[in-house]
């Protein structure tokens, strides 16, 4: 079986088994799933630290933790899984700007989660955060144009692979990736004047 089938397989799977299952079905899972969720930590490292040195693996390792901790029926097969991906990356990324916030205003808190490196450099951490409470608005108002912006900008997907992931058409998500863009872009906008 192909690793997409098999991913499904055993996104499905999960629903079924109790605890000591659970885990041994994430086991089996990891493996299959690394080199896509690599994949996306370094491009959201990346675009929010302009460092391509090594700092991805907590984010992976962070960001599965977050997804196995889900509670059941959250995947019906692996276009949900990296759709949410994309959005646990979101979070992990966002709570990396805040440290970044809070210290830049004297905040005394230590940084434990993420080694390697910080995944946002504190120059753009209020530009992240700026995005990302300009996306909260956005997602009460249309949630699927939010979550178009998760998958394209934090997920790193493509339109085709968004499409996928969120179960519309390429169509769709090109009109709504547009949409979102020039939504967003006036928030900022009006936030910095």
């Amino acid at each position: 079986m192909d690793d997409v089938g098999e991913i499904t397989r055993l996104l499905r799977r999960l629903d079924e088994e109790d605890a000591g299952g659970h885990r041994a079905v994430l086991e089996l899972l990891l493996p299959l799933v690394y080199g896509e969720l690599k994949a996306l930590a370094r491009a959201n490292r990346y675009r929010w630290s302009n460092n391509r040195a090594p700092g991805t693996t907590s984010l992976v390792h962070e960001a599965y933790l977050k997804l196995a901790g889900q509670r059941r029926g959250r995947y019906a097969n692996r276009r949900q899984f990296f759709a949410l991906a994309s959005r646990a990356m979101r979070s992990i990324v966002v709570d990396n700007a805040r440290w970044h916030r809070r210290q830049k205003r004297g905040g005394g808190g230590v940084q434990t989660e993420l080694d390697e490196g910080m995944l946002v450099s504190a120059e753009r951490a209020d530009e992240l955060l700026a995005i990302d409470e300009a996306l909260t608005r956005l997602e009460h108002r249309e949630p699927r144009l939010a979550r178009i912006v998760e998958c394209r900008c934090f997920g790193g997907l493509s339109v085709e692979e968004t499409a996928e992931a969120l179960a519309l058409s390429p169509a769709t998500v090109k009109r709504g990736w547009s949409l979102a863009r020039a939504w967003l872009y006036r928030e900022l906008q009006a936030e910095a004047t």
